[in-house]
C-alpha cells in the first residue's frame, strides 16, 4: 500500500477489532482495574454531529492510554433508550416505540463504530431492554422495601420496622417520615386493620404515594420536571403547563441529604459542579416555629436562619399552593387574591426562582400573632414562596432581605429596622422591643443569641431548632407510556409489590400513546392491565418510571450484564468498583449525578454494593459550537451578493448549509440544488467566486450548520476527526467547529505515514541506531505525553505529535527503534493508522496489547553546551564543549580557540571569567 488510504485501513482495523473482541473487559485480580465512561446517550433520530463524540473521543484516548500502562480497562456504551421523544413520534405515527428506538440505536451503533471508540460491546446494555429494566424494577421493590433509619444513618429493612411497632410502637423509633404521622403503641398497632398498617408503613418508605403538586401539560399528557418548564410552558413543543395536585410516586432522597452533602468531599469533580450540587441539596440551620392565625384555630409553621431577627417581621407570606390559602382569604379580598393565586400557581418553581426582578402578590385579608410579642401582622400571598421548600411560608423582615424588603417596598408594607437590644442577654422584651442585629455581632454572638431564642421557642412549645434542606423528595413517576412500569399493584386502594418471581413486569400494548378519553395515563388503554394473585385480580399501576430512573444504576451493569439472577454479580462489582473517570455534560449536576449518587448510596446502605460513590472523577466537556455560513440576498430578487461587497448593496443575510461551502466559498451549482426556490438563483462574485460570511453559533439544524461525522470521516478519515476534536483546545472549553480547518491534521497524518516510507511510497524502517538527536526527539515526545494525558491535555500532545513528525522528517528519520514506539504513542488518538503502522513493523497482535514507551530521562539531559565567548563584552566566538569539563579546561580549550587568539595579539587577558554550562567571558 503505497499511499495512505484511511478508508481501507480504518475498515480493516475496525473489522479486526469486532471480530476479536479485543476490547472485551473480563474481572482479572492480577491485573489493577481502570473503569472509564460516557454518560448515557439518549439515542435520537437525528444521530450524531460532530459535537457530540468530543468526550467519547477523550474517554476512549484514556481507555487506550490505561491499556497501554496494563491496566485492565472497562470501557463499556449502551443506551438510555426511554424517553419523550421517542413516544412523541409514536403518537404522531401510530409507529411502536421500540421500533423507533431500535432504528435510532443501529444508526447511533454505525456512526460510533466508524469512528473506531474501544467499547467492550458486548456489554452493551439498554433501559427498554425488559431484561434490564427487570433490574431497574427490582431497585424500586427494594427502595419500596426500605426506611431510613437516622441513628443507623442507614437505610434498613422495613421488616425490622414492623418488628420494632410489634414490640415498641413508633414512640422510640428516629426515622425518616412524613410530617403528620402519629405516634402509637406496639398494642395499638396490634389492633390496626391492613389497611391501616400499611398507610403507617407509607409514611416510612423510601418510595412512597402522596399527594404531590406537579407540573401538568396536558398536551403532552404527562408531568414535567421543573427542567422541562420554561415561563409556563412545555420546553417540547410549547404546550401550556399548569401547576396541579396530583397522587404521585416519589422518594425520600431528602433522606440521604446529609451524605449526599458530605460525600462531595471525596470526590474529584469541578469544584463549580460541586457547589451546583451544595446549592441543590441547600443545607441550612435555623428554627422552626409557628404563627398562630388571629381569630382561627390554625398554626403557620415557618423555617427561619435568622430567629435572631424575629422583631423586624412585618408580614407572613405564603406560597400560592400553601393549603391555607383559600381559608386565609376574606371575602373582601377574595376576588383580588384568588385571581393572583391562579396566575402564580402556574409559574414553574424554576422561573419564581430565577425571577428577582418581577413583584406580585395579594393581600389574604387574614392575620396572623407574632409569638414574642403578640403583634398582629399581615398574612400576604407571594410567588417568591415556593411550598416545596421549608413550610411554603416565611417570615418576612423587609429590613434583612432583599425579596421581602423589595415587596414589602412595591405593596407600602412597613419596613423596620432591628436594632441592637438585649436577645443575647436572655431578654424578650413586648410589643415595639428591640432584638439584637446580627451587623453588631460577632459570629459567636449571633449564635448565642439565636440559641436563646430556640430555647424560648422550645421552652413555649412553639418552635423548635432545626437543620432544614432545600432539595424536595423526587417525583418518580409520569404519565406516559415509553417508560419502566412499575411492579405495583392496588388493593384496597393502597399500593402493593407484585412477585420478584414475575418480573419483569413487560409493558403492555395499547392501541394509542395517549391519555385515555377520561384522563387516565397511556397504560389505562392496556386490556387486563391487573395483577393476579390468590386473592383475584387487581388493578397495576398506570404510570410509569421517569427517564432517570434506569440512568441511575446503569454503571454496575456494565460490569455484569447477561446475569439473569442479580443485577449485578458480587465479585464483579467489587472488582471494578467506582467508576474512575466520567465524562459527562455539566448539566446534569441537580439530575442524573445526584441521582445516581442516591441511589448508590441506598444500595450500599442495603448491601448490595461495595462502594458509597459511583463516580470518583468527572470530567465536563465544553460544546463544540457551529461556525455558520450567511449568503447575502438582494432585497426582493433571487441575488446574492458575495460577503465582501455586501455593503454596496441592500441585502438580507440568510444562512447556507455550512456542507456546500469550503474555506468560505460557496459551491454555487450545490447551493442552486439545495432548494428549489434557489434553481433560478443569480451572483455578484468577487475575484470570480462567492465569499460567505461567517459566525459562531449553537450547532442546530435551523441555523445549517451541523456536521455529519460520517461525512468528515468519508473525506478524512476517523482519526483525523479524532484528532481534529481533540486540537481544537482545552477538552473543558467551548470551541467552534471549523471544517476549514481539519486539513493540517489530515496533513499531519499523511506525514506521519510517509516516515514509515521510502519515497517510492514503500515500508521501509532500518534496524540502525538511532542518532541523540532522533533519541531527544522520541523521548520529549514520550514525556510530554504521558504528562498530558495524565492531565487530561489532549490539545497539547496533538501538538507535540506534529513538532515530532516535522523533527524526525527532517533528519530523514527510518530508525525501527523510534518509529516503534511513535506508534505507539500515537495509537490512543488514531487508532486505525497506528495499528497498520505496527502490523507493517512486523507486529502480530493488535498495538493495544503493545506497551506505553518508558520515557528515559538520560536522552533528555544535553552533554555539550555552546558556550558564547566574549572579549570585552562582545560576544566574538561559539565555543562547543563538554558539560563534563572542568573550569580550568574550559578556560584552556577558549585561550586555544584560533578567533580568541586572534583578538588578543599574543597579549595575556587581564582577566578570564568562565560559567560552567553557561558563558566565557574574556578581559583584555
Amino acid at each position: 500500500m503505497a499511499e495512505y488510504n484511511h478508508q481501507e485501513i480504518e475498515q480493516k482495523w475496525q473489522a479486526y477489532w469486532e471480530k476479536n473482541q479485543v476490547f472485551n473487559a473480563q474481572v482479572n485480580p492480577d491485573k489493577p482495574k481502570f473503569y472509564t465512561l460516557d454518560m448515557f446517550p439518549y439515542p435520537s433520530g437525528a444521530g450524531l454531529h460532530v459535537g457530540h463524540p468530543l468526550g467519547y473521543i477523550a474517554s476512549d484516548i484514556i481507555a487506550r492510554f490505561k491499556r497501554l500502562q496494563g491496566f485492565n480497562v472497562l470501557h463499556p456504551m449502551g443506551y438510555d433508550s426511554f424517553g419523550l421523544p421517542a413516544e412523541q413520534y409514536a403518537i404522531q405515527t401510530g409507529q411502536h416505540p421500540a421500533i423507533t428506538t431500535a432504528q435510532n440505536i443501529q444508526r447511533y451503533e454505525e456512526q460510533l463504530k466508524n469512528i473506531g471508540f474501544a467499547y467492550d460491546w458486548a456489554k452493551e446494555v439498554r433501559t427498554s431492554d425488559p431484561s434490564y429494566y427487570k433490574w431497574t424494577q427490582w431497585i424500586f421493590m427494594q427502595l419500596f422495601n426500605s426506611y431510613y433509619d437516622k441513628k443507623a444513618d442507614k437505610a434498613q429493612s422495613i421488616d425490622s420496622l414492623i418488628a420494632h411497632f410489634e414490640t415498641q410502637g413508633n414512640a422510640r423509633i428516629d426515622a425518616v417520615c412524613d410530617d403528620d404521622t402519629p405516634q402509637f403503641s406496639a398494642a395499638e398497632w396490634k389492633t390496626f386493620t391492613e389497611v391501616q398498617q400499611q398507610e403507617l408503613l407509607l409514611k416510612y418508605r423510601l418510595t412512597f404515594l402522596a399527594e404531590t403538586t406537579v407540573n401538568w401539560c396536558a398536551a403532552l399528557g404527562t408531568v414535567l420536571s421543573n427542567d422541562e418548564v420554561k415561563d409556563g410552558f412545555s420546553e417540547r413543543g410549547g404546550h401550556p403547563v399548569e401547576r396541579k395536585k396530583m397522587m404521585q410516586w416519589s422518594m425520600r432522597i431528602t433522606a440521604y441529604a446529609e451524605r449526599l452533602l458530605q460525600g462531595l468531599d471525596t470526590l474529584q469533580w469541578t469544584e463549580p459542579i460541586k457547589e451546583m450540587q451544595r446549592n441543590w441539596i441547600g443545607k441550612s440551620i435555623g428554627a422552626e416555629m409557628v404563627f398562630q392565625v388571629k381569630g382561627q384555630d390554625k398554626l403557620i409553621k415557618v423555617f427561619t436562619t435568622r430567629i435572631d431577627t424575629i422583631y423586624g417581621v412585618t408580614y407572613l407570606a405564603l406560597a400560592p399552593e400553601h393549603e391555607y390559602v383559600q381559608e386565609l382569604i376574606t371575602d373582601d379580598q377574595r376576588a383580588t387574591a384568588e385571581a393572583y393565586v391562579e396566575v402564580a400557581k402556574n409559574r414553574s418553581e424554576r422561573d419564581r426562582m430565577s425571577d428577582v426582578k418581577t413583584i406580585s402578590g395579594a393581600f389574604t385579608g387574614s392575620y396572623a400573632i407574632n409569638p414574642f410579642n403578640g403583634e398582629e401582622i399581615q398574612i400576604w400571598i407571594a410567588d417568591y414562596v415556593l411550598a416545596g421548600y421549608g413550610t411554603g411560608a416565611v417570615m418576612a423582615v423587609p429590613a434583612h432581605d432583599e425579596r421581602d424588603y423589595n415587596f414589602a417596598k412595591h405593596f407600602g408594607l412597613e419596613i423596620r429596622q432591628v436594632i441592637e437590644g438585649s436577645m443575647e442577654n436572655g431578654s424578650f422584651p413586648g410589643k415595639g422591643g428591640t432584638i439584637c442585629n446580627s451587623d453588631f455581632l460577632s459570629g459567636l454572638e449571633m449564635k448565642a443569641a439565636m440559641d436563646k431564642a430556640i430555647a424560648f421557642l422550645e421552652e413555649k412549645q412553639i418552635g423548635k431548632g432545626k437543620i432544614q434542606y432545600r432539595m424536595r423528595d423526587a417525583i418518580f413517576t409520569r404519565q406516559r407510556y415509553w417508560g419502566e412500569p412499575l411492579p405495583v399493584y392496588f388493593k384496597d386502594g393502597l399500593p402493593y409489590l407484585i412477585d420478584e418471581k414475575d418480573l419483569p413486569l413487560v409493558l403492555p400494548e395499547v392501541d394509542k400513546y395517549l391519555p385515555t378519553e377520561d384522563g387516565e395515563p397511556p397504560l389505562g388503554r392496556a386490556k387486563d392491565w391487573v395483577y393476579k394473585t390468590a386473592d383475584g385480580e387487581f388493578p397495576l399501576e398506570k404510570s410509569t418510571m421517569p427517564g432517570w430512573a434506569g440512568s441511575s444504576w446503569y454503571f454496575f451493569r456494565y460490569m455484569d450484564p447477561q446475569n439473569t439472577e442479580q443485577f449485578v454479580d458480587p465479585v464483579a462489582e467489587q472488582y471494578w468498583g467506582s467508576v474512575d473517570l466520567y465524562i459527562g455534560g455539566a448539566e446534569h449536576a441537580t439530575g442524573h449525578l445526584l441521582y445516581s449518587r442516591f441511589w448508590t448510596k441506598f444500595l450500599f446502605d442495603r448491601g448490595y454494593v461495595s462502594i458509597e460513590e459511583p463516580f470518583q472523577k468527572m470530567i465536563n466537556q465544553g460544546m463544540i459550537q457551529g461556525r455558520s455560513n450567511f449568503v447575502y440576498r438582494l432585497k426582493g430578487t433571487n441575488t446574492f451578493v458575495s460577503h465582501g461587497l455586501r455593503e454596496q448593496y441592500d441585502t438580507i443575510p440568510m444562512h447556507v448549509d455550512v456542507n456546500i461551502v469550503h474555506n468560505d466559498v460557496l459551491n454555487l451549482d450545490k447551493f442552486k440544488a439545495w432548494r428549489p426556490d434557489l434553481a433560478d438563483s443569480e451572483f455578484i462574485l468577487e475575484d470570480g467566486k462567492y465569499v460567505c460570511g461567517a459566525e459562531v453559533e449553537k450547532m442546530s439544524k435551523s441555523k445549517y450548520n451541523v456536521v455529519n461525522p460520517d461525512d468528515i470521516i468519508e473525506r478524512y478519515g476517523a482519526d483525523t476527526l479524532r484528532l481534529y476534536e481533540m486540537f481544537l483546545g482545552p477538552l473543558e472549553q467551548f470551541k467552534p467547529w471549523n471544517t476549514n480547518g481539519i486539513d493540517g491534521v489530515s496533513k499531519f497524518l499523511k506525514k506521519l505515514w510517509k516516515l514509515y516510507h521510502n519515497a517510492a511510497g514503500n515500508f521501509e524502517v532500518s534496524d540502525a541506531e538511532p542518532t541523540k538527536e532522533e533519541l531527544k526527539t522520541l523521548h520529549k515526545t514520550i514525556k510530554k505525553t504521558q504528562e498530558d494525558l495524565e492531565n487530561y491535555s489532549f490539545n497539547t500532545s496533538v501538538a507535540s505529535f506534529m513538532i515530532c513528525v516535522n523533527e524526525l522528517t527532517a533528519a530523514k528519520c527510518n530508525k525501527r527503534a523510534i518509529l516503534e514506539p511513535l506508534a505507539v504513542l500515537v495509537s490512543p488518538y488514531a487508532p486505525h493508522i497506528a495499528e497498520e503502522l505496527w502490523a507493517l513493523l512486523g507486529n502480530k497482535d493488535s498495538i493495544i496489547y503493545a506497551s506505553f514507551p518508558e520515557f528515559k530521562e538520560e536522552y533528555l539531559v544535553e552533554n555539550a553546551h555552546e558556550y558564547p565567548v566574549s572579549i570585552n563584552g562582545k560576544v566574538r566566538s561559539k565555543l562547543p564543549l563538554p558539560l563534563s569539563l572542568s573550569k580550568e579546561e574550559i578556560e584552556s580549550a577558549a585561550m586555544a580557540d584560533g578567533t580568541v587568539q586572534k583578538w588578543l595579539e599574543g597579549k595575556a587577558p587581564k582577566k578570564v571569567i568562565v560559567v560552567p554550562g553557561k558563558i566565557i567571558n574574556i578581559v583584555i
